[in-house]
């Protein structure tokens, strides 16, 4: 018999489903930045640049030099910032993964799949939708169960 939450830390769970609400839109958008930055990159060869010679935000051409591919754009490379920002994004998602993870005592093998959201592109919408619907379900269920005492012996 799995191990389930005790109601004292049921507006705990709470918490962390909004917090993990949150963090996994942000990490879906920046994961989808991400994977556009990466074919403009390697695709065609280009790379964004803000506030440089050229204005506001452009792409900027890479050459290829004997050490491989350079960037010939001054500036703030956004690009690289795309890619660190998605990480700590990543990081903090992972924290609120885990953090619903083990308020709702669920097995390692949903962390992992809740983990991958931040990994495959558009994953962490429908985990979104689908985790959100479960935890509240739970919730409003193991609630009517306390309020109720015949529907907590069905």
């Amino acid at each position: 018999m799995p191990l389930e939450p005790k109601p004292a830390v049921f507006p705990r769970i709470r918490k962390a489903v909004k917090l993990y609400k949150v963090t996994s839109v942000i990490t879906g958008v920046m994961l989808l930045l991400l994977c556009a930055e990466m074919i403009v990159k390697y695709a065609f060869h280009l790379e964004l640049y803000g506030f440089g010679d050229a204005g506001f935000l452009y792409f900027a051409p890479m050459v290829e030099t004997a050490t491989g591919w350079e960037s010939t754009g001054v500036g703030a490379n956004l690009s690289t910032g795309i890619l660190i920002a998605h990480g700590w994004f990543y990081v903090v998602y992972l924290f609120a993964c885990f953090q619903l993870w083990s308020l709702m005592r669920w097995l390692f093998p949903k962390f992992l799949l809740l983990a991958l959201g931040g990994v495959i592109p558009l994953l962490s919408f429908f985990l979104e939708v689908r985790v959100a619907r479960e935890v509240e379900t739970y919730l409003a269920k193991r609630e009517a169960a306390a309020t109720d005492p015949v529907e907590a012996h069905a």
